[in-house]
């Protein structure tokens, strides 16, 4: 028995429509996505992108509107993600994935080499079968919807119906992007931003560590004044350094490995320097400047 298309579509389905909703809820709860002053923040994310993409005047541009542009990448992967789950408008959330990959894939992927360690534009490849099948009626609300809509108006014309079908798709749509909206608005304006700057007289110097807790070759998180993530590492018995825990390559946080720092997202490596010793990424992470004071290890 052969295997209808359909279903032979639908682990692809399943696979990006679950990523790309779980990658813009991380987005829309990610404390320093929209904030402008943090290296992890989609701005820092532009700004960076810009001098490398080929379309780097439109990412320039962009940077200048962060958070809106944010929110529309954030809610875009969302509505993609649902689309291609629900079997709502298929073929459109494949175009929305589609867009959103290669846009990825021109920005923060571009200088990637060889290119295939790029996740980005193998995304952009695999959302081209549902672009061009749709989800065949499988599991399809737009199916359901369409099948509804001729049940109790049989003398609608086709035109007609499909312009039901997107007035509901658009309400839908609309109604999720509001409330989704209000949410991340309402996060922002209670939650603390991490990348605010300190006021003025609380700008002292922050302990990180006493001397005597750290151990040659041994590294220790801490968070900087405006609330970074970082590393604290002593690389030997008179030297300490401190990196920003963000990545060069797109910003994912990076973790201990022995003696350096390893990437989990796209394999970048860093030794205890913070020089790059592993591509994609190939600027060294950012230092952040401390010094020794009293036997305590505090930000310069």
């Amino acid at each position: 028995m052969s295997l209808q298309p359909s279903w032979a579509l639908l682990p692809l389905r399943l696979f990006l429509g679950g990523t790309f909703l779980y990658a813009g809820l991380s987005k829309i709860f990610d404390p320093h996505y929209l904030d402008d002053t943090s290296p992890l923040g989609v701005h820092a994310q532009m700004l960076q992108a810009a001098t490398t993409s080929p379309i780097g005047p439109l990412v320039s541009f962009a940077a200048e509107h962060p958070t809106v542009i944010g929110l529309v990448i954030a809610f875009g992967e969302v509505a993609a993600g649902l689309g291609t789950l629900l079997g709502l408008f298929t073929r459109v959330a494949a175009v929305g994935g589609f867009v959103l990959a290669l846009s990825f894939y021109l920005t923060v992927s571009w200088t990637t080499r060889p290119y295939y360690f790029g996740a980005d534009i193998v995304f952009a490849v695999a959302w081209t079968p549902l672009l061009i099948a749709g989800d065949a009626g499988l599991f399809s609300t737009t199916a359901r919807l369409r099948a509804a809509i001729r049940r109790h108006r049989p003398d609608l014309s086709p035109d007609d119906e499909r312009r039901m079908l997107l007035r509901g798709g658009l309400i839908t749509a609309t109604a999720a992007a509001l409330g989704g909206g209000v949410i991340a608005l309402t996060r922002l304006g209670t939650d603390p931003k991490p990348g605010r700057p300190a006021e003025p007289g609380t700008n002292s110097p922050t302990v990180i560590a006493a001397v005597a807790a750290v151990a040659v070759g041994s590294s220790t998180s801490f968070t900087t004044p405006d609330g970074s993530a970082a590393y604290l590492v002593r690389p030997s018995a008179d030297t300490f350094l401190a990196f920003l825990a963000g990545c060069t390559h797109q910003g994912c946080p990076v973790t201990p490995a022995g003696s350096g720092f390893r990437c989990p997202c796209h394999g970048s490596t860093f030794d205890g320097t913070g020089q790059v010793t592993g591509g994609p990424a190939t600027k060294p992470l950012t230092t952040v400047p401390v010094r020794v004071v009293g036997g305590q290890v505090v930000t310069a």
